[in-house]
């Protein structure tokens, strides 16, 4: 087990479209994700809403822009992060946006490069990313699926990211009106995923239970307008 515990970073919503996945959130919590930029490498953009506590929530999407350039190149794009290219997602998304994803943040002095390149078969390669004045590590499969251990993950087993630049998102979003009340993940093999949540030193950031259904994300939040539920 791994002697330093995560911190919980941010939660991932994905969506079709920037504005489908932003009015998702507004309409659950009351508050719309604002901001946000592009990702040239993942051909993804985002918008984000800060939560209390250093956390916040993405808003996903493909970028059609990034999209129509790519298809012009002569070289093949590398695939989406967070299984945006894999057909089980694009047919979730036609009933709407949904909590897809957790990453989890490695604070230094551990480093994510070394840690990786100590435990491969633990943790997924980690890309170099970089967003208007933010640069980070990410990691991210070969596939661009989601991160997994013995063949369990599919959203529930975290990203791992550790951020370059001095500022964290969250101090340079608006003041945040919500805040992130429970994470709780669902997976048919519970047992497999607490034991990766473990070894990384995030399993007291999620509760995790078995379900007999496919794996999910529910996080509850604290609103202006009460208690509400994403998911």
């Amino acid at each position: 087990m791994t002697a330093q515990k995560l911190y919980l970073d941010h939660l991932v919503v994905t969506a079709r479209t920037l504005d489908e996945g932003t009015q998702y959130v507004a309409d659950t919590l009351g508050v719309a994700p604002a901001g946000g930029g592009a990702h040239p490498l993942m051909r993804t953009h985002n918008r984000l809403l800060n939560l209390w506590g250093g956390v916040y929530l993405e808003v996903l999407a493909i970028d059609p822009e990034a999209d129509a350039r790519a298809a012009e190149s002569d070289t093949a794009p590398r695939p989406r992060v967070f299984a945006l290219d894999d057909p089980s997602t694009h047919a979730r998304l036609a009933s709407g946006p949904y909590l897809s994803h957790w990453v989890a943040r490695v604070e230094r002095p551990k480093n994510l490069l070394r840690w990786r390149e100590q435990y491969p078969e633990r943790i997924a390669p980690v890309v170099p990313m970089s967003r208007d004045d933010f640069t980070w590590g990410l990691t991210v499969p070969d596939d661009g699926a989601f991160p997994a251990w013995q063949g369990a993950g599919d959203g529930v087993v975290p990203s791992l990211i550790q951020w370059d630049t001095a500022l964290h998102p969250s101090a340079v979003l608006p003041e945040p009106e919500v805040a992130l009340k429970s994470l709780k993940g669902f997976h048919p093999q519970a047992n497999i995923v607490r034991t990766q949540l473990e070894w990384l030193g995030a399993a007291h950031l999620i509760t995790l239970d078995t379900t007999s259904d496919g794996a999910s994300l529910v996080a509850e939040m604290e609103t202006p307008a009460g208690l509400r539920t994403l998911k």
